[in-house]
Protein backbone atom coordinates (compact mmCIF):
# COMPACT_ATOMS: atom_id res chain seq x y z
CA UNK A 1 0.00 0.00 0.00
CA UNK A 2 1.16 3.52 -0.53
CA UNK A 3 2.24 5.61 3.04
CA UNK A 4 3.66 8.79 3.88
CA UNK A 5 6.55 8.43 6.11
CA UNK A 6 9.06 11.17 7.85
CA UNK A 7 12.59 10.47 7.35
CA UNK A 8 14.06 13.68 8.63
CA UNK A 9 13.39 17.47 8.40
CA UNK A 10 11.96 18.57 5.13
CA UNK A 11 11.74 14.92 3.83
CA UNK A 12 8.77 13.18 3.32
CA UNK A 13 8.61 9.95 1.37
CA UNK A 14 5.66 8.66 -0.50
CA UNK A 15 6.57 5.10 -0.05
CA UNK A 16 4.95 1.32 -0.95
CA UNK A 17 4.90 -0.58 2.22
CA UNK A 18 3.10 -3.85 3.45
CA UNK A 19 -0.48 -3.28 4.72
CA UNK A 20 -0.49 -3.72 8.55
CA UNK A 21 -1.95 -6.98 9.95
CA UNK A 22 -4.98 -7.79 11.82
CA UNK A 23 -3.37 -8.76 14.63
CA UNK A 24 -4.81 -10.31 17.87
CA UNK A 25 -7.10 -7.17 19.22
CA UNK A 26 -6.63 -4.58 16.82
CA UNK A 27 -9.41 -3.61 14.11
CA UNK A 28 -7.96 -3.38 10.61
CA UNK A 29 -9.32 0.21 8.99
CA UNK A 30 -9.85 1.33 4.96
CA UNK A 31 -8.50 5.23 5.81
CA UNK A 32 -11.14 7.79 3.95
CA UNK A 33 -10.03 10.83 5.12
CA UNK A 34 -6.89 11.84 7.13
CA UNK A 35 -6.62 15.54 7.97
CA UNK A 36 -3.17 17.46 8.14
CA UNK A 37 -2.36 18.63 12.11
CA UNK A 38 -0.58 21.32 12.91
CA UNK A 39 2.19 18.81 15.00
CA UNK A 40 2.32 17.15 11.35
CA UNK A 41 3.64 20.50 10.03
CA UNK A 42 5.90 21.08 13.15
CA UNK A 43 7.24 17.54 12.38
CA UNK A 44 7.98 18.72 8.67
CA UNK A 45 9.78 21.68 9.09
CA UNK A 46 11.38 21.26 12.73
CA UNK A 47 11.33 17.81 14.03
CA UNK A 48 11.39 15.47 15.68
CA UNK A 49 8.92 17.04 18.50
CA UNK A 50 7.09 14.00 19.10
CA UNK A 51 8.43 11.47 16.38
CA UNK A 52 11.23 8.85 17.73
CA UNK A 53 14.17 9.45 15.73
CA UNK A 54 17.19 7.58 17.46
CA UNK A 55 15.81 5.28 19.96
CA UNK A 56 12.49 3.37 19.91
CA UNK A 57 8.89 4.82 20.90
CA UNK A 58 8.52 2.78 24.51
CA UNK A 59 4.89 1.91 23.62
CA UNK A 60 5.25 1.10 20.01
CA UNK A 61 9.15 -0.05 19.87
CA UNK A 62 9.03 2.15 16.44
CA UNK A 63 11.08 4.68 15.53
CA UNK A 64 11.86 6.64 12.20
CA UNK A 65 10.93 6.43 9.15
CA UNK A 66 7.35 6.45 10.48
CA UNK A 67 3.90 6.90 8.52
CA UNK A 68 2.23 10.18 9.93
CA UNK A 69 -1.22 11.37 9.99
CA UNK A 70 -3.35 10.91 13.17
CA UNK A 71 -6.72 12.91 12.69
CA UNK A 72 -8.89 9.88 10.26
CA UNK A 73 -11.60 8.61 9.79
CA UNK A 74 -12.46 5.06 7.96
CA UNK A 75 -14.38 1.89 7.58
CA UNK A 76 -14.12 -1.44 9.36
CA UNK A 77 -12.01 -3.47 7.02
CA UNK A 78 -11.14 -6.23 8.97
CA UNK A 79 -10.06 -7.33 12.59
CA UNK A 80 -8.13 -9.87 14.65
CA UNK A 81 -8.74 -13.01 17.69
CA UNK A 82 -10.06 -11.26 20.38
CA UNK A 83 -12.07 -8.28 19.24
CA UNK A 84 -15.84 -8.20 20.32
CA UNK A 85 -16.99 -4.55 20.05
CA UNK A 86 -16.66 -3.92 15.88
CA UNK A 87 -18.65 -5.36 13.52
CA UNK A 88 -18.95 -5.60 9.62
CA UNK A 89 -19.97 -1.99 8.29
CA UNK A 90 -19.17 -0.02 11.45
CA UNK A 91 -17.30 3.61 9.96
CA UNK A 92 -14.69 4.36 12.48
CA UNK A 93 -12.54 7.19 13.97
CA UNK A 94 -9.51 5.95 16.04
CA UNK A 95 -8.15 8.20 19.62
CA UNK A 96 -4.56 7.70 18.35
CA UNK A 97 -2.88 7.82 21.94
CA UNK A 98 -0.68 5.42 23.21
CA UNK A 99 -0.67 5.45 26.85
CA UNK A 100 1.40 2.66 29.36
CA UNK A 101 -2.01 1.92 31.68
CA UNK A 102 0.83 2.07 34.69
CA UNK A 103 1.99 5.54 35.70
CA UNK A 104 0.69 7.07 37.72
CA UNK A 105 -1.01 9.83 35.24
CA UNK A 106 -2.29 6.71 33.79
CA UNK A 107 -3.73 5.62 37.56
CA UNK A 108 -5.63 8.63 37.77
CA UNK A 109 -7.09 8.32 34.38
CA UNK A 110 -4.93 11.26 32.47
CA UNK A 111 -3.88 9.49 30.24
CA UNK A 112 -2.80 11.94 28.19
CA UNK A 113 0.07 13.06 30.58
CA UNK A 114 1.44 9.26 30.23
CA UNK A 115 4.84 9.20 31.10
CA UNK A 116 5.50 7.62 28.02
CA UNK A 117 2.47 9.07 25.92
CA UNK A 118 2.79 9.01 21.87
CA UNK A 119 0.46 9.60 19.48
CA UNK A 120 -0.19 6.48 16.19
CA UNK A 121 1.17 8.21 13.15
CA UNK A 122 3.66 9.96 14.99
CA UNK A 123 5.41 7.72 17.36
CA UNK A 124 4.30 4.43 15.27
CA UNK A 125 1.50 2.15 15.07
CA UNK A 126 1.00 3.08 11.43
CA UNK A 127 -0.68 5.63 10.34
CA UNK A 128 -3.82 8.07 8.27
CA UNK A 129 -1.58 9.09 6.02
CA UNK A 130 -1.73 5.61 3.87
CA UNK A 131 -4.56 3.25 2.95
CA UNK A 132 -5.25 1.23 6.06
CA UNK A 133 -4.13 1.36 9.51
CA UNK A 134 -4.51 -1.56 12.15
CA UNK A 135 -5.09 0.12 16.07
CA UNK A 136 -5.75 -1.33 19.09
CA UNK A 137 -9.93 -2.18 19.97
CA UNK A 138 -9.79 0.14 22.87
CA UNK A 139 -8.47 3.10 20.32
CA UNK A 140 -11.73 3.05 18.22
CA UNK A 141 -14.99 5.01 18.34
CA UNK A 142 -17.91 4.44 16.19
CA UNK A 143 -19.54 7.18 14.54
CA UNK A 144 -23.21 7.27 13.08
CA UNK A 145 -23.95 7.20 9.71
CA UNK A 146 -25.13 11.23 9.93
CA UNK A 147 -21.32 12.01 10.42
CA UNK A 148 -19.63 11.97 7.36
CA UNK A 149 -16.19 10.64 6.26
CA UNK A 150 -14.77 13.92 5.93
CA UNK A 151 -16.82 15.30 9.69
CA UNK A 152 -15.01 12.17 11.33
CA UNK A 153 -11.34 13.28 10.31
CA UNK A 154 -12.40 16.61 12.01
CA UNK A 155 -13.05 14.02 15.21
CA UNK A 156 -9.44 14.38 16.85
CA UNK A 157 -8.74 17.72 16.22
CA UNK A 158 -12.00 18.99 17.73
CA UNK A 159 -11.48 17.07 20.86
CA UNK A 160 -8.16 19.00 21.49
CA UNK A 161 -10.75 22.42 21.27
CA UNK A 162 -13.59 20.63 23.41
CA UNK A 163 -11.44 19.17 25.86
CA UNK A 164 -9.61 23.38 25.98
CA UNK A 165 -12.62 24.33 26.67
CA UNK A 166 -14.04 21.74 29.32
CA UNK A 167 -10.64 22.60 31.33
CA UNK A 168 -12.11 25.83 32.14
CA UNK A 169 -14.48 26.76 34.97
CA UNK A 170 -16.27 28.57 31.95
CA UNK A 171 -20.24 29.97 32.69
CA UNK A 172 -22.44 29.77 30.03
CA UNK A 173 -22.63 34.02 30.02
CA UNK A 174 -18.75 34.29 30.06
CA UNK A 175 -16.75 36.22 27.05
CA UNK A 176 -13.80 34.56 25.42
CA UNK A 177 -10.84 35.57 22.90
CA UNK A 178 -9.22 32.82 20.49
CA UNK A 179 -5.73 34.33 19.46
CA UNK A 180 -5.43 32.68 16.14
CA UNK A 181 -8.19 31.48 13.85
CA UNK A 182 -6.36 28.59 12.19
CA UNK A 183 -7.59 24.95 12.14
CA UNK A 184 -7.18 24.30 16.16
CA UNK A 185 -8.58 28.04 16.65
CA UNK A 186 -11.60 27.38 14.67
CA UNK A 187 -12.41 24.40 16.37
CA UNK A 188 -11.82 26.20 19.84
CA UNK A 189 -14.54 28.93 18.87
CA UNK A 190 -16.72 25.84 17.88
CA UNK A 191 -16.41 24.40 20.95
CA UNK A 192 -17.18 27.61 22.72
CA UNK A 193 -20.40 28.24 20.62
CA UNK A 194 -21.39 24.56 22.22
CA UNK A 195 -20.46 25.55 25.55
CA UNK A 196 -22.88 28.61 25.59
CA UNK A 197 -20.39 31.45 25.75
CA UNK A 198 -22.13 34.76 25.66
CA UNK A 199 -19.58 36.58 23.22
CA UNK A 200 -16.96 35.01 21.57
CA UNK A 201 -13.76 36.97 20.31
CA UNK A 202 -10.93 35.98 17.77
CA UNK A 203 -7.65 37.82 16.73
CA UNK A 204 -6.75 37.61 13.09
CA UNK A 205 -4.95 38.78 10.49
CA UNK A 206 -6.04 36.64 7.46
CA UNK A 207 -8.97 37.78 5.56
CA UNK A 208 -9.32 33.74 4.48
CA UNK A 209 -9.54 32.99 8.24
CA UNK A 210 -11.73 36.34 9.45
CA UNK A 211 -14.20 34.76 6.63
CA UNK A 212 -14.12 31.25 8.56
CA UNK A 213 -14.25 32.30 12.34
CA UNK A 214 -16.92 35.22 11.72
CA UNK A 215 -18.87 32.11 9.78
CA UNK A 216 -18.50 30.45 13.21
CA UNK A 217 -19.64 33.84 14.95
CA UNK A 218 -16.34 35.09 16.18
CA UNK A 219 -16.08 38.78 16.24
CA UNK A 220 -12.54 39.31 14.96
CA UNK A 221 -10.59 41.89 16.16
CA UNK A 222 -7.53 42.86 13.17
CA UNK A 223 -4.30 43.76 14.92
CA UNK A 224 -3.50 46.05 12.05
CA UNK A 225 -6.38 47.99 13.23
CA UNK A 226 -6.85 47.60 17.06
CA UNK A 227 -4.91 47.58 19.89
CA UNK A 228 -6.13 44.47 20.59
CA UNK A 229 -5.79 43.94 23.89
CA UNK A 230 -7.18 47.76 24.61
CA UNK A 231 -10.07 47.41 22.23
CA UNK A 232 -11.04 43.80 24.90
CA UNK A 233 -10.95 45.56 27.86
CA UNK A 234 -12.92 48.06 26.08
CA UNK A 235 -15.85 46.10 24.67
CA UNK A 236 -15.88 43.38 27.46
CA UNK A 237 -15.66 45.80 30.82
CA UNK A 238 -12.49 44.74 32.07
CA UNK A 239 -11.29 41.52 30.23
CA UNK A 240 -12.38 37.91 29.09
CA UNK A 241 -12.92 35.61 31.52
CA UNK A 242 -10.53 32.98 29.21
CA UNK A 243 -8.57 34.26 26.22
CA UNK A 244 -7.23 31.03 24.18
CA UNK A 245 -3.25 31.40 22.86
CA UNK A 246 -3.39 29.09 19.65
CA UNK A 247 -0.83 30.82 17.20
CA UNK A 248 2.91 30.00 19.12
CA UNK A 249 3.71 33.36 18.71
CA UNK A 250 5.25 34.85 22.02
CA UNK A 251 4.10 38.59 21.63
CA UNK A 252 0.68 37.11 21.52
CA UNK A 253 0.89 35.25 24.74
CA UNK A 254 1.29 38.45 26.32
CA UNK A 255 -1.45 39.76 24.42
CA UNK A 256 -3.13 36.76 25.82
CA UNK A 257 -2.75 37.41 29.25
CA UNK A 258 -3.35 40.88 28.93
CA UNK A 259 -6.47 40.53 27.67
CA UNK A 260 -7.85 38.29 31.12
CA UNK A 261 -10.14 39.75 33.58
CA UNK A 262 -9.34 39.85 36.81
CA UNK A 263 -9.27 36.16 37.95
CA UNK A 264 -9.16 35.42 34.24
CA UNK A 265 -7.97 31.92 33.06
CA UNK A 266 -5.43 31.75 30.08
CA UNK A 267 -5.09 28.84 28.04
CA UNK A 268 -2.47 27.46 25.96
CA UNK A 269 -3.65 25.45 23.03
CA UNK A 270 -0.42 25.32 21.22
CA UNK A 271 3.21 23.52 21.16
CA UNK A 272 5.64 26.39 20.90
CA UNK A 273 9.00 24.85 19.19
CA UNK A 274 10.53 28.14 20.88
CA UNK A 275 10.80 29.75 24.34
CA UNK A 276 8.55 32.31 25.54
CA UNK A 277 9.37 35.62 27.67
CA UNK A 278 6.74 36.47 29.87
CA UNK A 279 6.12 38.70 32.94
CA UNK A 280 4.80 37.17 36.10
CA UNK A 281 3.45 40.78 37.38
CA UNK A 282 0.68 40.70 34.62
CA UNK A 283 -0.37 37.35 36.51
CA UNK A 284 0.22 37.92 39.83
CA UNK A 285 -1.17 41.36 40.20
CA UNK A 286 -4.50 40.00 38.86
CA UNK A 287 -4.72 36.83 40.07
CA UNK A 288 -5.01 35.31 36.83
CA UNK A 289 -4.44 31.99 35.81
CA UNK A 290 -2.10 30.47 33.24
CA UNK A 291 -3.00 26.60 32.38
CA UNK A 292 -1.88 24.34 29.19
CA UNK A 293 -3.15 20.76 27.93
CA UNK A 294 -1.92 18.33 25.76
CA UNK A 295 -4.42 16.82 23.53
CA UNK A 296 -7.19 15.36 25.29
CA UNK A 297 -8.82 12.47 27.42
CA UNK A 298 -12.46 10.72 27.66
CA UNK A 299 -13.75 13.27 25.23
CA UNK A 300 -14.61 11.48 21.55
CA UNK A 301 -18.10 10.28 23.02
CA UNK A 302 -18.98 13.88 23.73
CA UNK A 303 -17.33 14.87 20.64
CA UNK A 304 -19.32 12.96 18.05
CA UNK A 305 -22.63 13.19 19.76
CA UNK A 306 -22.27 17.46 19.59
CA UNK A 307 -21.35 16.28 15.40
CA UNK A 308 -24.56 14.17 15.61
CA UNK A 309 -26.85 17.52 16.52
CA UNK A 310 -24.72 20.08 13.77
CA UNK A 311 -21.67 21.38 15.88
CA UNK A 312 -18.44 20.99 13.88
CA UNK A 313 -19.47 21.02 10.13
CA UNK A 314 -16.78 20.02 7.87
CA UNK A 315 -18.25 22.66 5.28
CA UNK A 316 -17.42 25.28 7.63
CA UNK A 317 -14.05 24.11 8.61
CA UNK A 318 -12.54 22.05 5.51
CA UNK A 319 -11.28 24.50 2.51
CA UNK A 320 -9.18 21.59 0.61
CA UNK A 321 -9.16 18.08 -0.36
CA UNK A 322 -6.61 16.16 -2.14
CA UNK A 323 -4.95 12.65 -2.99
CA UNK A 324 -2.73 11.06 -1.17
CA UNK A 325 -0.23 11.33 -3.93
CA UNK A 326 -0.03 15.04 -4.37
CA UNK A 327 0.20 15.68 -0.30
CA UNK A 328 3.90 17.16 0.14
CA UNK A 329 3.20 19.75 -2.65
CA UNK A 330 -0.45 20.01 -2.41
CA UNK A 331 -0.87 20.24 0.79
CA UNK A 332 2.33 20.43 3.37
CA UNK A 333 4.78 22.51 0.71
CA UNK A 334 1.52 24.96 0.60
CA UNK A 335 0.79 25.07 3.74
CA UNK A 336 4.49 26.91 4.15
CA UNK A 337 3.53 29.59 1.65
CA UNK A 338 0.03 30.25 1.85
CA UNK A 339 -0.93 30.95 5.61
CA UNK A 340 -4.49 31.44 5.10
CA UNK A 341 -4.77 27.94 4.91
CA UNK A 342 -7.29 26.30 7.18
CA UNK A 343 -8.03 22.51 7.24
CA UNK A 344 -6.77 20.11 4.55
CA UNK A 345 -8.15 16.72 4.37
CA UNK A 346 -6.17 14.04 2.24
CA UNK A 347 -7.56 10.45 0.58
CA UNK A 348 -5.68 7.58 0.02
CA UNK A 349 -8.27 6.25 -2.08
CA UNK A 350 -9.77 9.33 -4.13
Amino acid sequence: MQALRWHGIKDLRLENIEQPAALPGKVKIKVEWCGICGSDLHEYVAGPIFIPENAQHPLTGEKSPIVMGHEFSGQFFDFGEGVTKIQVGDREVVEPVFACGECDACRQGKYNLCDKMGFLGLAGGGGGFSEYVAADEHMVHKIPESVSFEQGALVEPSAVALYAVRQIQLKVDDKAVVFGAGPIGLLVIEALNASGASEIYAEELSEERTAKAEDLGAIVLDPNTYDVVEELHKRTNGGVYVPYEVTEVPPVLTQAIESAKISGEIMIVIIFEKEALIKPNNIVMNERNLTGLICYDDVFPALISLMENGYFPADKLVIKRIKLVDVIEAAFESLLIEEYQVTILVSPHA
